[in-house]
């Protein structure tokens, strides 16, 4: 995409300077929206699961970046990674305040977010590599 004023004075383009393609390859936000997506669901999904409780949580944002990986190509890992956290930490901080604790969340929501956060960060990221090496594993010409 070129803009008025991306020549130079030797009427040679900059766009190679551009920063949206490159961002754009880094971090989509239509496949984070889709992790994100996915990452929720597999929260709802994994904590309706009486047995298993919180872990399920975590093991739905794993099957999450599992199935982001078989839906977009290329590697999205920063997608997976930050889908998974965000949905993490807002299930685990949710999912918090309707327990007796909640005065200890009060007093240490952040921490607790943040303990939510990086386990589901690591979650997505675990099943998104899962999820890459089978579909590698799947599709190579033996």
């Amino acid at each position: 995409m070129r803009l008025a004023g991306d020549d130079d004075a030797d009427g040679a383009s900059t766009s190679r300077f551009a920063l949206g393609p490159r961002l754009r390859r880094l971090f989509s936000p239509r496949v984070f929206f889709l992790a994100l997506c996915l990452s929720v669901v597999g929260v709802v999904a994994g904590g309706a699961i009486p047995i298993v409780g919180i872990l399920g949580r975590f093991l739905g944002i794993a099957l999450a970046g599992f199935v982001l990986a078989f839906l977009a190509s290329g590697r999205r890992y920063a997608e997976a990674a930050a889908g998974g956290a965000v949905a993490a930490g807002f299930g685990f901080v949710l999912g918090s305040l309707g327990a007796v604790t909640l005065p200890v969340v009060a007093d240490y929501g952040v921490q607790i977010a943040g303990v939510g956060i990086t386990t589901g960060l690591v979650a997505a990221l675990v099943g998104h590599y899962l999820g890459r090496d089978l579909r590698d594993g799947l599709t190579r010409d033996l």
